[in-house]
């Protein structure tokens, strides 16, 4: 059953008076055009069993058997709700010289539209607890960083399958690599060296947007989600996102808003963080935002209490923030549907 947003948009206004309708026939009201957004339902209880699935096969850390598994396991389920999916394998070296065995994974819905939105997060694990106060040399299973986005993204897909989009296409994009990048936490664990702190990270997303799956890919706009399932998460106005895609900021936000999610959706502006979505704005030149959980008043001063520590588990997932995310983006997507099927 599909519940049904309206949204009106006034396209003119002319005002009226005795004064201007007196001998003016020049004075012409503009009709008022509605735009009616049919976004079908968002399930948080189908995208919770999403994430639930993923963290059954253990930790997905690069190079593991969880990761392969997990791998087939996304690619599987992926291709009952899009057309097309396209898997990247690729080997990159991580910081400390270690080669990574990678998997991006890109589902296209409506692949011929030439109007596209792009959804992605990442799905591998941290291979180390560096923020934890134990065991900070093993991996994590990264419930909330990792796999509540992708199962998130995998719902949106069941959705739209149950009511097809019209107008515009939709890629979702699943990439690799993102979680092992170098932080000074790591210097009792790794060994030392002088690494690149920055370009350590997001090593799938800085592949994807080198060498995206279709030659000369363009997408209209796009949205990153890291860290958005937690109890009581905030996401705040993130600063790369503000300066290279303010105006997908300005809808998403509005939209979440106009839904009764702003409680969840923030218009704190804080600084720039490192995620997959730099190299998709950059590189790739499509405008990207990222819906990340900011808590300046956490032990870390940026990110949640779980984050990259083994209070990362299914315990931090909450149903309430995967509904007010999970509808937001769909009504986003439903939104810009309509809006290309009026012009």
């Amino acid at each position: 059953m599909k519940k049904i947003f309206s949204v009106f948009v006034v396209l003119g206004f002319l005002s009226s008076c005795d004064k201007c309708n007196k001998g003016n026939d020049n004075n012409v009201v503009e009709p008022v055009k509605q735009i009616v957004v049919n976004a079908p339902a968002f399930n948080s209880d189908s995208a919770y069993n999403y994430t639930q699935a993923q963290i059954n096969f253990g930790t997905r850390e690069m190079n593991s058997k969880g990761h392969e598994a997990c791998a087939k396991y996304l690619i599987d389920e992926i291709k009952k709700f899009t057309d097309t999916v396209y898997v990247q394998k690729f080997d990159v070296l991580g910081f400390d010289g270690v080669n990574l065995k990678c998997t991006n994974i890109i589902a296209a819905i409506n692949p011929k539209a030439t109007n596209r939105i792009l959804l992605t997060s990442h799905w591998d694990s941290r291979p180390w607890a560096d923020q934890d106060t134990k065991d900070k040399d093993k991996p994590i299973l990264s419930a909330c960083d990792g796999a509540s986005g992708v199962a998130t993204l995998i719902e949106i897909a069941r959705a739209i399958k149950s009511s097809p989009l019209k107008n515009i296409g939709v890629d979702l994009f699943f990439n690799d690599a993102e979680d092992r990048g170098y932080s000074s936490s790591l210097d009792e664990i790794v060994k030392p060296g002088d690494y690149d702190s920055e370009g350590s990270w997001c090593l799938g997303a800085q592949h994807w947007s080198a060498n995206p799956h279709v030659p000369g890919y363009r997408a209209d706009f796009g949205i990153l989600l890291d860290m958005a399932a937690a109890k009581g998460a905030v996401f705040s106005r993130e600063g790369i996102s503000s300066f290279n895609a303010g105006w997908v900021q300005d809808k998403v936000w509005a939209n979440a808003s106009a839904l009764g999610f702003g409680s969840f959706f923030s218009n704190q502006a804080v600084g720039s963080i490192t995620d997959d979505h730099v190299y998709i704005n950059q590189i790739a030149k499509v405008p990207t935002v990222d819906i990340i959980h900011i808590d300046l008043a956490s032990p870390s001063g940026t990110f949640g209490s779980y984050w990259h520590t083994h209070a990362d588990d299914m315990n931090v997932i909450d149903k309430s923030t995967l509904n007010a995310v999970g509808k937001t983006l769909l009504y986003t997507i439903y939104q810009y549907d309509a809006e290309r099927g009026a012009q």
